[in-house]
C-alpha cells in the first residue's frame, strides 16, 4: 500500500515544489517504508509527484518510477490475479513495465481491465502530455481530487490536507472508470475537462446506456471550469466481475425452499439445509473461492523465515502478519478461520476487537496518558479470581465484546494449535474526542454523516491494534504489528444482510431485493470502501477485502438470490444464508446463528454522544473549519 499524490499547476505563481507539511505527513503515515518527490517542469504546466510506499511485497521500490522517455507512475494497489506477478516480484514495477509497452489508449485500458485486486494510480506520460489516474472497479482504495484557482490548479492524493481553507475542497475521485487530463491543452484552456473511459458490463458490446448520465453525476460534484467527457473514441474498460443474476424463481414457493422441497426444514435449522445435495455443493463452491481470495490476501508478506535458526522466535515473542477486524459474527469468523488455512501454523493472528465507554464509566483520568498511548488496559487486581472472566469487565457490556470472546473460543476449539491472540481494544470517551479531532475527521472526510463517524472512528481504532491480550490470570497490553488487515466488508451487501434488504423484500420481493443488492454494489465505493482505506492506512497497514475479491463477488453474482438469502426466515438465520452455511461446513457452529448487528452499535459508539441523531444526518463532529476553537468548546458542552 501507498500514499500517492500529484499536484499540477498551469501558472508558474500557483506552483510550489513542497507539499503543504499536513499533507506531506498524512501520505508519510500511509507509507512509512520509503518516500520522495519529482518535479516534472513543462512551459505550460509543472507538476510534483510524491509517493510514500508501505513495503508489503518483493523488492522495496521506491516511489514515484520514472521512465526512459520521462514518464512517471504512481500506484497504490495489489495484482493478485491478470496480470502475472511473481512472489519475489514487486507489482509497481511489472505495472509500469506493462504501461511503459502500451502502444496507444486501448492498450492502457486492456491492461487495466486484467488486473484484479484493489488498485488506485496516477500515470503521466511525458510524450503526449497525458496525465492518466483512477480507482479500481469497487473503490478499493482511496483517490481524492480538488481544483483550485479557477481551473489553474488541481490535487490528486490518496488522503487529503488538514487545514481548514483546503480540507473541504477534497473530493473522492468517483470510481467510474479511468480519467486523462491533457495537460498541454489545459494549460492554454480556461477549463479542464477530464475523458472518462467508463467500465462496461462483459455482457454488453457497447459503451453503457447510463454512460451519458454517468458523465453528469460526475460533473455535478464539480466546480464549474471542470466538466467531466467520454472519450473520443467511446472506448470502455470491461468490468472484471461477472453480471447479477436477476433470475426469478418460477413460482413464489420456490424462494424460501433454497432447493428443498417442502418449504423450509423442521426448525429452520441450517443443519438441515445441508442435507440437500445441491445446497451443499454450492456453499461447498463459496467456500473455496473465499479460501483462494483470503490465501492471496496472506501470503507473499515479508515473514520469519529469512531468520538464521538461532534467531528463531518463541510463540510469545512471534508477531502477527495478519489481523482481522473482529466481531466475533459469522463475517469476521469465517475470514478468520479461512486465514487459518493459509497463514504458516507457527504465526500468531490477531483478532481486532473493540468496544466504547461512556466518560463516566471509562478509565480515571490519571491513568488516560497511558491508554492514550496504547490503549486501555486494566490489569485485575490480585483478589481477582483466577480463569474467571477476563479483562476490563466494565467493557464487557459491548455486544462485540461478547460475541468476540466467544468466537475466539469457538476458534481455538476449531484450530487449537494456532495462537489466536484476541486483542480487546477499549475507548474511552474521551480519548475517541480527542483523537476524532485530531486525525479520524480529517482521514473520513470527506464523508460527513453520523453513520461514516461512527464506522470511521471504529474502524480507525481497531485498525491501530492498541489494546490488550487476555488469557486466564493474565491481562497484558498488547499492540497489533500486523501490516495486513482483513475485513468482512462486502458480505452484507452481496448477502442481503442489512435490515433494508429485508424491507426491501417485504414490500417488492425478491425482484425488488434483486435491485436493493445491485445497487448496494454500484455505490459501496463511495458510502465504505475509501473512506476505509484512509482510516485503516493512516496506522500503516493495508486493508483486504476478500468478499470483494473478483472471483468471489463474479461467483456470488451468479447464483440467483434465493440461494443466497431467504428473509422469509428469521434474523440470524435468513439473511446471508449461504455465509451461515458455510460457517457450519467450516465447524463455526455458534456463530453462524448470530443475527447481523451493525459495527457501531456492537461497539456501542453510536448514540454514544447525542441520542437524538439519525444516520444520515449531516455530523457536525466532522467538520473541519477556521474557528476550531469554537467547535471544541460546542463539542465538550454538548
Amino acid at each position: 500500500m501507498c500514499g500517492i499524490c500529484c499536484s499540477v499547476s498551469f501558472s508558474v505563481e500557483h506552483f510550489s515544489r513542497d507539499l503543504q507539511e499536513d499533507l506531506l505527513c498524512n501520505l508519510k503515515r500511509r507509507g512509512p517504508d520509503s518516500g520522495r518527490q519529482l518535479v516534472r517542469s513543462n512551459a505550460n504546466y509543472q507538476c510534483l509527484f510524491s509517493g510514500h510506499v508501505l513495503h508489503l511485497r518483493g523488492v522495496l521500490t521506491a516511489q514515484p518510477l520514472e521512465g526512459e522517455r520521462g514518464d512517471v507512475f504512481l500506484w497504490n494497489g495489489e495484482v493478485f490475479r491478470g496480470v502475472q506477478v511473481e512472489a519475489e516480484e514487486n507489482d509497481t514495477q511489472i505495472m509500469f513495465n506493462y504501461l511503459s509497452s502500451c502502444q496507444n489508449e486501448s492498450d492502457i485500458l486492456s491492461l487495466f481491465s486484467d488486473v484484479q485486486g484493489p488498485w488506485s494510480f496516477i500515470y503521466y506520460q511525458a510524450s503526449n502530455h497525458h496525465l492518466w489516474f483512477g480507482r479500481d472497479f469497487f473503490g478499493r482504495r482511496s483517490l481524492l481530487w480538488h481544483f483550485s484557482n479557477s481551473g489553474r490548479s488541481f490535487g490528486l492524493s490518496s488522503v487529503g490536507s488538514h487545514t481548514s481553507e483546503v480540507a473541504n475542497q477534497w473530493r473522492e475521485v468517483p470510481a467510474s472508470g479511468i480519467f486523462r487530463i491533457d495537460l498541454k491543452s489545459t494549460s492554454m484552456c480556461k477549463s479542464v475537462v477530464l475523458k472518462l473511459y467508463p467500465w462496461r458490463s462483459v455482457a454488453k458490446e457497447q459503451v453503457p446506456e447510463g454512460c451519458d448520465d454517468r458523465l453528469t453525476q460526475v460533473s455535478a460534484s464539480l466546480p464549474p471550469f471542470v466538466s467531466v467527457a467520454a472519450n473520443e473514441a467511446r472506448l470502455c474498460l470491461r468490468e472484471p466481475v461477472a453480471p447479477l443474476n436477476v433470475t426469478l424463481p418460477p413460482a413464489p414457493a420456490a424462494a424460501p425452499c433454497a432447493g428443498i422441497p417442502g418449504g423450509p426444514p423442521a426448525g429452520g435449522t441450517l443443519r438441515a439445509f445441508l442435507t440437500d445435495g445441491h445446497t451443499k455443493e454450492v456453499v461447498g463452491q463459496l467456500i473455496a473461492v473465499l479460501s483462494s481470495a483470503v490465501r492471496r490476501r496472506v501470503l507473499c508478506l515479508p515473514r520469519d523465515e529469512d531468520l538464521p535458526p538461532s534467531a528463531v522466535l518463541g510463540a510469545r515473542d512471534r508477531k502477527a502478519k495478519v489481523a482481522v477486524l473482529f466481531s466475533g459474527g459469522v463475517d469476521s469468523m469465517v475470514i478468520a478461520a479461512l486465514a487459518d488455512r493459509h497463514v504458516p501454523s507457527d504465526e500468531p493472528i490477531d483478532l481486532l476487537n473493540v468496544a466504547f465507554m461512556t466518560e463516566e464509566k471509562a478509565t480515571p483520568a490519571s491513568s488516560s496518558n497511558k491508554g492514550r498511548r496504547q490503549g486501555n488496559c486494566e490489569t485485575p487486581s490480585a483478589a481477582s479470581t483466577p480463569g474467571a472472566a477476563a479483562g476490563p469487565e466494565k467493557w464487557a457490556g459491548a455486544p462485540d465484546r461478547a460475541t468476540g470472546r466467544a468466537g475466539l473460543k469457538e476458534l481455538q476449539a476449531a484450530s487449537p494449535a494456532r495462537a489466536w491472540n484476541l486483542v480487546e481494544i477499549n475507548v474511552s470517551l474521551e480519548e475517541l474526542q480527542e483523537l476524532r479531532r485530531a486525525r479520524i475527521r480529517h482521514l473520513v472526510q470527506p464523508s460527513d454523516t453520523v453513520l461514516d463517524d461512527s464506522i470511521g472512528c471504529a474502524v480507525w481504532f481497531a485498525a491501530r491494534g492498541a489494546g490488550c491480550l487476555v488469557a486466564p490470570g493474565d491481562v497484558r497490553p498488547y499492540r497489533s504489528q500486523a501490516k495486513v488487515v482483513l475485513t468482512g466488508i462486502g458480505a452484507d451487501e452481496q448477502l442481503a444482510g442489512y435490515s433494508r434488504h429485508r424491507a426491501r423484500f417485504q414490500t417488492h420481493g425478491l425482484e425488488g431485493l434483486n435491485q436493493e443488492i445491485a445497487m448496494e454494489l454500484a455505490r459501496i465505493s463511495s458510502r465504505n470502501l475509501g473512506r476505509d482505506d484512509r482510516v485503516i492506512g493512516d496506522h500503516g497497514k493495508e486493508a483486504r477485502f476478500p468478499f470483494l475479491d473478483e472471483n468471489v463477488v463474479s461467483f456470488l453474482n451468479s447464483l440467483p438470490i434465493w440461494e443466497k438469502a431467504n428473509l422469509t426466515l428469521p434474523r440470524g438465520t435468513g439473511e446471508k444464508l449461504i455465509l451461515r452455511l458455510a460457517a457450519m461446513e467450516l465447524g463455526l457452529t455458534a456463530s453462524a446463528l448470530l443475527p447481523k448487528r451493525a459495527m457501531q452499535f456492537g461497539s456501542r459508539i453510536a448514540k454514544l454522544e447525542k441520542r437524538n441523531e439519525k444516520a444520515s444526518d449531516t455530523c457536525g463532529r466532522l467538520q473541519v473549519t477556521s474557528l476550531e476553537n469554537l467547535s471544541v468548546e460546542k463539542e465538550t458542552k454538548t
